[in-house]
């Protein structure tokens, strides 16, 4: 059983304001700066306001601005990496906003990179894409222009920032028609080592949460610690359903340090094979020669999927490495360094030259395709509550994202739901504080690395009946330690959060009978018509996990 509520102090203070955005990154700072000319808006961010993925964002935003691409191109790069659950009218309505977007943000202030003329911005390709489309920044820090462009916008704009506050739970209340709205969030105000200072009430007439992914559910990732699924938690405890979250997309170059890293590692970007950049095993064999039509440049599933198979079958053959696989850049010389600033410093970190030395990469999780079902609009099934970038699942990305089609969304959904709350807001309505939530008690944060552990042992690139029947005996176990004698603090409600995605993307990926995207399972390798459709995954009353969605006997 599952925690309905976070368990917390009393709240001992209450705001009010018009909007509340939870997360600071692309998404929830556009829908801030958006709503702000016209409506009251406070942004809440358990750290700081630039502590995301968004800074840490490589790739770019991917957008149809060379006159040799068109938007048929960018739907049909984007549907075919999808793996066939993207929803085709959303693809184009966000393919169509993309250069808006794009030219939208330059308007605000940010510098992308131009090309060789000086006259135009400098467009690259990355895997999937038919196309140069990429816009960037800095070489390699792209989502660092983005992230400090709508910083400085949203400030300026008067948007208010609450910093080192934690979103517990939703403030429910009932519409006078009698349907559920959201009329707030109990919120946990902490200190500089995480401890709470005090809980208190925002009470709003829309509740965004932008609060990203669930990165860190896995022990390797290429996210930052704060990517812990609070929003997606957020959303189940609130009787919300999660679609798609079995879908979990490991980005397949990510350097490898050693066989003990933890946590956050090094992205190489896939700009990096849009250069030119070869995968090669350590026996010197290439990595993808043969496996799909684009090679090294495939859809990130495909290739991460070919790295952890070749992995394997080094690891049968008692080859010396098989534990990472090399990426060879050194064509680019030392264009790399100008190119891959950000990607140079992290390689010399660990006492490597990608100028002259191929850079160890392994496949690590990036993004998390699934998360609550909103619509390019923000909105969500529950009125007065409305979902954008990571934590959403609008239909865009499918099984599987398109690479650098994530910020892009973020902006453009931001925008769209930020200015409708402008133009009109939900009525307000009372929290309902009637019945006594569920409280099971907290996850002792020492309990974590468990949970991580288990999830990337058995659920990660490749799984199967028996890894994810594994996976849910390890993540229920941990469950049934939940204490209510465990402090609040930022790690424990973190610990939980995550304790809770873990239980619902093993439920979906258990049930999943089908190879689909980065869904891939070795007892079932292909995809089945069947499985066209998506998993809503949901908590009852008791906080039991259940599903919908499920085809009669897949």
């Amino acid at each position: 059983m599952l925690p309905l509520s976070l368990s917390a102090p009393d709240p001992s203070w209450e705001r009010d304001v018009d909007v509340v955005v939870l997360g600071s990154g692309a998404a929830g700072l556009s829908a801030a700066l958006a709503a702000r000319p016209v409506r009251s808006v406070l942004v809440i961010t358990k750290d700081e306001l630039a502590a995301g993925s968004t800074t840490w964002a490589q790739g770019g935003l991917a957008g149809v601005l060379h006159p040799e691409d068109s938007l048929e191109h960018h739907v049909s790069d984007t549907v075919t990496a999808g793996a066939g659950l993207c929803d085709e009218a959303v693809v184009r309505e966000l393919v169509t906003e993309a250069p808006k977007s794009i030219r939208y943000l330059m308007r605000l202030g940010a510098a992308f990179d131009p090309d060789e003329t000086g006259d135009e911005i400098a467009l690259t390709r990355e895997g999937g894409h038919s196309h140069h489309r990429i816009v960037h920044s800095g070489g390699d820090r792209s989502g660092l222009e983005v992230q400090r462009t709508l910083d400085q916008s949203a400030v300026a704009a008067g948007v208010e920032v609450m910093s080192r506050t934690f979103a517990l739970d939703l403030l429910v209340g009932r519409a006078a028609d009698g349907e559920r709205q959201v009329a707030g969030v109990r919120v946990g105000s902490l200190d500089t080592q995480g401890q709470v200072v005090s809980v208190g009430h925002v009470t709003a007439r829309a509740v965004v949460i932008a609060c990203g992914g669930y990165g860190q559910v896995f022990a390797s990732t290429s996210n930052p610690p704060a990517v812990t699924g609070d929003g997606v938690a957020l959303a189940l405890r609130a009787g919300l359903p999660v679609t798609d979250v079995e879908f979990v997309q490991f980005h397949p170059t990510v350097m490898w340090t050693g066989a003990d890293a933890r946590g956050q590692q090094a992205l190489v970007s896939e700009a990096v094979r849009g250069e030119g950049a070869i995968l090669y095993d350590a026996e010197g064999e290439r990595v993808m020669k043969g496996v799909h039509p684009l090679e090294d440049l495939a859809p990130r599933d495909v290739v991460a999927a070919a790295i952890t198979r070749r992995m394997a079958r080094l690891r049968e053959q008692g080859a010396e490495v098989s534990d990472h696989v090399y990426l060879d850049a050194t064509h680019l010389g030392d264009r790399f360094h100008e190119r891959f600033p950000g990607i140079t410093e992290a390689c010399r970190a660990i006492g490597i030259d990608p100028a002259v030395d191929r850079i160890p990469v392994a496949p690590a999780s990036h993004y998390a395709c699934g998360g609550i079902r909103a619509g390019l609009d923000g909105r969500t099934g529950l009125r007065g509550l409305f979902a954008a970038g990571e934590v959403s699942r609008t239909g865009v990305h499918g099984a599987n994202r398109l690479a650098s089609n994530s910020l892009t969304e973020s902006v453009v959904t931001g925008t769209r739901l930020g200015r409708d709350l402008a133009w009109e807001l939900p009525d307000r309505v009372e929290p309902m504080f009637d019945a006594a939530p569920v409280v099971t008690g907290l996850l002792d944060p020492a309990r974590l690395p468990e949970v991580r552990s288990a999830m990337s042992r058995h659920v990660a690139v490749l799984r199967d009946a028996s890894s994810l029947a594994l996976a849910g005996d390890e993540v229920a176990a941990i469950a049934r330690s939940l204490d209510r004698g465990v402090d609040p603090s930022v790690q424990s409600w973190e610990s939980t959060n995550l304790l809770t995605v873990a239980t619902a993307v093993i439920a979906a990926a258990s049930a999943r009978t089908e190879s689909r995207g980065c869904h891939r399972r070795t007892d079932f390798a292909d995809p089945r018509d069947v499985w066209r459709t998506s998993i809503d995954v949901r908590l009852d009353a008791a906080g039991r996990v259940h599903l919908s969605g499920v085809p009669p006997g897949a």
